[in-house]
């Protein structure tokens, strides 16, 4: 989570203009066919990776309430 707090230090530095010159890199980079592909495989690295991070909560918040129990 702390890497989390450093990416958006980072992105929250950026203003309108340096945005805009990476989306305009990208473009150039990539091509207009591929950054939907792109977009759409980080959407679901990023759900797989939330899902993860919920699970290994939630096992670890029922061993904590197993453990109060006994």
């Amino acid at each position: 989570m702390e890497n989390l707090g450093i990416i958006y230090g980072f992105l929250s530095g950026l203003g309108g203009w340096e945005i805009l010159l990476i989306l305009l890199v990208l473009l150039i980079f990539f091509g207009a066919r591929k950054i939907p592909e792109l977009a759409r495989g980080l959407g679901k690295g990023i759900r797989e990776f939330k899902d993860a991070t919920k699970e290994i909560k939630d096992e670890i918040e029922d061993s904590a309430k197993i453990d109060d129990t006994k």
